[in-house]
Order: C-alpha cells, then sequence, then structure tokens
C-alpha cells in the first residue's frame, strides 16, 4: 500500500488512506441503508463510477432502477431511482425488471439503459430500453421486446472500442448471445454469436485485444461455479467454458453480474451473493481478476482487498491486499446502560457484547483503538443480526457525533458491516457503538482495524 501513497501523495491530501472493499459485507451508502443495486453494472463518467442496479428492499418485484456514484469504488453516494414502479405496463406492480446496465451513445448523446422485462412467472422474457440524458438522472421508459424474436432472460451490454454497442442475452431455448445494437443503441440489428451452451448472467470485457465473455450455469437464485470463454473476435474462435475461482467454490457463494475493466491489464468480477429467502438482505461480492496472455483468468478470495484506484486513476496492477488489522473483542469492551454479554456460537470466544440500544440504551465503547496514520479507514464491525430485517447503530469515533450503520440479517455465523472513518496516529482513537432511536443494534462479536 505504501508504494501507491508515496506516488500519489502530492494529489490527495491525506496518505495512507486504506479504504477496502469487503466482499459480502453489508455496504452502508449514504442514505444510511445497505447498498441496493443488484444485477447492476458500472459506468465510468470522467472521474465518477456511477453503479446501477436493482433495489430488492421489498422482494423480488420490481420496485426502483437504483443509481450510486463513487470515486473511489468503496464510498457510495446514493444518488436516486432511475426508474421507478408506475401503476401499470411493464414497470408496474408484480412485474420483473432486472439486470439493468447503461451505455453512453456517442453519436446521440444519450444513456440508454437495457433491462430483462418479465411476468412474475417469468413467462414474457423480454428485454426493455429506457433513455435518459444524464448517467445519473431520470430515465424515459420506451419499450420492450423480444430481440431477434427470440427469449431473453438475464442479460447485459457490452461497447467496443470503435464505439459498436452489443446485447449479451440468455436465450433459454437456444444458448446465450451476442447481439448487435443499432447505431442509436436503441434496437437490435443482427445475432454476432451464439453459444449453444445453457449460461446466464453474462459480462463481456476487452483487454489488450482479447474478450472475455464471464457467465453463470443455471441454478436459479443458488450459486455454482461460473465460467469464462475467451476469443480474439467476437463472431468466432471462443474457447471452451472455464471455471475461473476455485473449483468447488461456487465461485465463493456469488454469480456474475458485471466485469468491470480498470486497465488495460486489470479487471473487478462483480458478483452478487443471493439470499432467496429475502433479497434484500443479499450482499456483493466483488474481487480482482488475474489475466494471463493466452485467454486464462483465475480468481481468488478475500475477507477484504484495496482498489488502487484515487481521483479515478487505477494503478498498473489494479489492486493491493489489505494491511495487517487488529482484533478488538466486544465482550472486553466498555458497555454503558444495559448492554452486556450474550452467547455466540459462531463468535471468537463464543460470546458478543448484546443489548446494544434499545430503550436502556446499551453501548459497547472500544478504546486503545490503533492506527500507524491519520488516514481514512475501512473498519469492519463482525456482528450478528437474528432478525429478519436490518438493525443500526450509530457509531461514533474520536467523539465525533456519528454515523447510522447498517446491519444485515444473517445466519449462524458472523458477518462484517463496513464504515469509513478517520482515524488518527497511534493508539488512542475510541470507536463507541449505541443504537438508533429506540432500536436494537447488532450484536456485536469483534472490531476489525487496519494497523497501516
Amino acid at each position: 500500500m505504501r508504494f501507491l501513497c508515496l506516488a500519489l501523495a502530492a494529489v490527495i491530501p491525506v496518505v495512507n488512506a486504506s479504504l477496502q472493499v469487503v466482499p459480502g459485507g453489508t455496504w452502508t451508502t449514504s442514505n444510511n441503508e445497505h447498498l441496493q443495486a443488484h444485477g447492476g453494472g458500472i459506468i465510468k463518467v470522467n472521474s465518477t463510477y456511477y453503479l446501477v442496479g436493482e433495489d430488492k428492499t421489498g422482494g423480488s418485484a420490481f420496485q426502483n432502477v437504483n443509481c450510486y456514484s463513487s470515486t473511489d469504488l468503496v464510498q457510495w453516494t446514493y444518488v436516486g431511482a432511475l426508474l421507478s414502479q408506475g401503476s401499470s405496463g411493464d414497470l408496474g406492480p408484480n412485474r420483473v425488471v432486472e439486470r439493468p446496465k447503461v451505455l453512453f451513445n456517442d453519436k446521440t448523446g444519450k444513456y440508454v439503459m437495457w433491462m430483462h422485462i418479465d411476468s412474475s412467472n417469468y413467462g414474457d422474457a423480454k428485454t426493455g430500453v429506457a433513455v435518459g440524458d444524464t448517467v445519473c438522472g431520470k430515465y424515459q421508459y420506451r419499450t420492450s421486446f423480444q430481440p431477434l424474436g427470440k427469449q431473453s432472460r438475464d442479460m447485459g451490454l457490452f461497447k467496443d472500442d470503435d464505439g459498436k454497442g452489443y446485447l449479451l442475452t440468455e436465450d433459454r431455448q437456444n444458448g446465450l448471445r451476442i447481439v448487435g445494437l443499432s447505431d442509436d443503441y436503441l434496437t437490435v440489428t443482427s445475432n454476432i454469436y451464439l453459444w449453444p451452451d445453457h449460461i446466464e448472467a453474462p459480462a463481456l470485457i476487452k483487454l489488450n485485444g482479447r474478450y472475455y465473455m464471464f457467465g453463470s450455469k443455471l441454478t436459479g437464485w443458488d450459486p455454482n461455479d461460473n465460467v469464462v470463454s475467451s476469443s480474439t473476435y467476437l463472431s468466432s474462435g471462443w474457447s471452451s467454458w472455464a471455471t475461473f475461482a476455485d473449483k468447488g467454490s461456487n465461485t465463493y457463494t456469488s454469480q456474475t453480474n458485471y466485469v468491470l475493466k480498470t486497465s488495460d491489464t486489470s479487471a473487478i468480477y462483480l458478483g452478487d451473493r443471493w439470499v432467496s429467502s429475502n433479497l434484500m438482505a443479499s450482499t456483493y461480492v466483488w474481487l480482482p481478476l488475474t489475466f494471463t496472455g493466452t485467454g486464462g483468468v483465475s480468481m481468488k478470495n478475500f475477507v477484504s482487498w484495496v482498489p488502487n484506484i484515487l481521483n479515478g486513476a487505477p494503478a498498473s496492477s489494479g489492486w493491493a491486499s489489505p494491511p495487517a488489522e487488529t482484533s478488538y473483542e466486544g465482550e472486553t469492551a466498555t458497555y454503558g446502560g444495559k448492554a452486556r454479554n450474550v452467547d455466540c456460537g459462531g463468535c471468537s470466544n463464543k460470546l458478543a457484547a448484546g443489548y446494544i440500544g434499545g430503550l436502556d440504551r446499551g453501548t459497547v465503547s472500544f478504546s486503545g483503538v490503533r492506527s500507524d496514520v491519520d488516514a481514512v479507514t475501512t473498519v469492519r464491525i463482525k456482528y450478528m443480526n437474528g432478525d429478519n430485517k436490518t438493525r443500526y447503530a450509530n457509531v461514533r469515533v474520536n467523539g465525533d457525533t456519528g454515523r447510522k450503520v447498517a446491519f444485515l440479517p444473517n445466519g449462524a455465523d458472523p458477518s462484517s458491516s463496513t464504515l469509513h472513518v478517520p482515524l488518527k496516529s497511534g493508539s488512542g482513537n475510541t470507536v463507541v457503538i449505541e443504537g438508533v432511536g429506540d432500536g436494537w443494534g447488532p450484536d456485536v462479536d469483534r472490531l476489525m482495524v487496519p494497523v497501516q
């Protein structure tokens, strides 16, 4: 991490900031809620990344297509809904709107969104098209249809170096297709390539003249070992599908939704970790990919990792391993109100700090928290939440007023919820976790703080 910070010290006010992606964690955004952009994609405009995806707050039926912005891929600002549920039609109640993706059309100056449009029983199998004047503003919904008269379920978009656009579409009867788009990106033209294999969740990138198509096998909401195929031509020469994550890992319990190119040699896998029984609690598995010159792709799992992106400029490697962490146990911290130890079979030492918040205003305070530098740092709170809905806590750092942090429901094992806060150099930092209103906060297993 140090080499990155020294190189860019002149252009950022705080050096050695350790902002980390935490795969599978609760990611609280600027609206104090877990990020809701499932099945989404990212489009970069100047130095800002915009994440467009599905709002699953109320379940599987369409509610909103949301948009978030970030300059570092870690801290996300909720901008608004690009499309929202209407009274009838494709965007009406009990409709399915999935996997929205956006491309900018250089000829028309418009942002064009494509999405999977369907009925609640998935009988329509269509694509829908919407158009916007700004990347994260309101979009005008146009129409839906089956591209080339074929079924379309999971879909994606791809823009080549020459500006031509392509629809990636899963035709359940025939296979996975690459279909050309018209010059304005609003309609389809012709079939470019068809894999006869049953592959969904398509995502396509191009690195150094080679195309890579990522996709998932058909196992419903359950994860599987996702696969990749590559070629130097869109219309021919595609290699056999190959697993890119550790075999048997089910792609680290995730499904492809997008692959983000960060340089000519680096890219990031963006996946959904679906919770089919409670879709709003689904999280995101984002991990760096490794490419070889012959079309090989691999991906390893990390508890957390650092995107080397500051002010929109990626470092050559694209990412770095996180610094070492110090663990602070919840049950050995200082309690306030009626907070107290609770049994927690999956937690370290089988205990957690419980009864945080509520009418008795329980709190847990961690003192002596160490950081090597004055830095904005991603802190992980390992927690348990046995409810079926999100819990919240106010987290205060070094005496500030705090920030509201979300904690999704989880199972038998502790999960991570992340916050990004300024820490002071030395061991004088204090972190206090308290309730929000009369609500209960999470049971806190541990506080995980990067040292450097």
